[in-house]
């Protein structure tokens, strides 16, 4: 079991990370004009592309070094930088991803902070929207049919994690799981169902945002689930100078900001 700091000490850890962006800004000014435009390398769980991408231009812009990302599941990126893959930064979907980067030494422990929260809803196409009333003993395998639910890998996806233990304290999980197109990671989920090649799906609410082609035709309760964190750390091997810059950043105001229009619930640090 990791133990995460306490919220006081987390407003510490970004604090922190200021004066140390500060230190590296300083030490930048000598560095040639190529190198500054190599900012860090970025490891997020695809739900934030949206919000990321728009913060990413909004931190090149001020700083001159542009980021590089690589959206993908938690559990992917996580074997990733297990592997040896580049990052300077990871942020997961889920504490229990974070939690293993952890336990196999793969972040700086100090560095990390929960940086986000999100919702879990249910989708259908926009086209055929049907409304479904999320609750025990919804009818929701009922309303699926002959179809297919997407959302990401119950097994392993933080999205569809979140989604199993949703559906199982509803009681219909046993009824709704063999109707279940597991996906490598939740945007996959999200473009099944904006295609119409799946009658539902259960996404991040800020997947459903993003997408015109869909709509949210149920929320899940808070409490049917365990809370969507998104925790944010960097990495043990992180060699980019802009790495406690850019993780300050995004604690940060204007990145807050973007998040909150993207629909995240941005958590204190």
């Amino acid at each position: 079991m990791v133990n995460r700091p306490h919220p006081i000490a987390r407003r510490r850890v970004v604090g922190a990370l200021l004066g140390l962006a500060g230190l590296l800004a300083a030490g930048l000014d000598a560095t040639p004009a190529r190198a500054q435009a190599n900012g860090p390398v970025i490891f997020a769980a695809a739900s934030l592309k949206t919000a990321l991408d728009e913060i990413d231009k909004l931190y090149a812009a001020e700083t001159g070094r542009t980021p590089t990302v690589s959206y993908a599941a938690s559990p992917a990126l996580v074997r990733q930088i297990e592997q040896g893959a580049p990052a300077d930064l990871f942020i997961s979907a889920d504490i229990p991803w974070m939690d293993h980067a952890a336990e196999k030494g793969l972040i700086r422990p100090e560095s990390r902070i929960d940086l986000l929260g999100n919702a879990l809803v249910l989708i259908a196409p926009a086209a055929a929207p049907q409304t479904i009333a999320v609750g025990p003993g919804m009818p929701l395998a009922a309303a699926i049919g002959d179809g297919r639910l997407a959302t990401g890998d119950p097994n392993s996806v933080p999205a569809g994690k979140y989604a199993k233990a949703a559906l199982e304290k509803f009681g219909i999980w046993a009824e709704v799981a063999p109707k279940i197109a597991g996906t490598d990671n939740v945007r996959a989920s999200l473009a099944l169902v904006a295609r119409g090649e799946a009658k539902f799906g259960i996404v991040y609410a800020t997947d459903a945002k993003s997408e015109p082609a869909v709509a949210v035709v149920g929320t899940f309760p808070a409490d049917s689930h365990p809370p969507i964190v998104y925790p944010a750390a960097i990495t043990k091997d992180a060699t980019s100078p802009d790495a406690a810059a850019y993780l300050a950043f995004l604690a940060g105001p204007k990145a807050a900001k973007i998040f909150a229009a993207q629909g995240f619930t941005v958590l204190p640090h």
